[in-house]
């Protein structure tokens, strides 16, 4: 995977195509931070999840599975 290619502020999609939130920044080599979200927090995902990056972000499972299981907290801190 080309992370190269994850820019701030792209969209995150789920497999079904819907968008789960946006790129804030590549956090410690193998984890996006998205951007906050509606009640003002921050996310992590794991780049494994990564499929493809185009214009959007695509991620490996569909955008519920990956809001139940993303981080609230960032892994690097742990």
């Amino acid at each position: 995977m080309d992370t190269t290619r994850i820019k701030e502020h792209m969209a995150v999609v789920g497999m079904t195509g819907e968008t789960i939130g946006a790129v804030d920044h590549l956090d410690a080599g193998n984890t996006i931070k998205l951007t906050k979200d509606d009640d003002g927090n921050h996310h992590w995902i794991p780049l494994a999840w990564v499929t493809r990056v185009d214009t959007d972000v695509h991620l490996d499972r569909p955008g519920d599975l990956a809001r139940a299981e993303w981080s609230d907290s960032n892994p690097g801190d742990l």
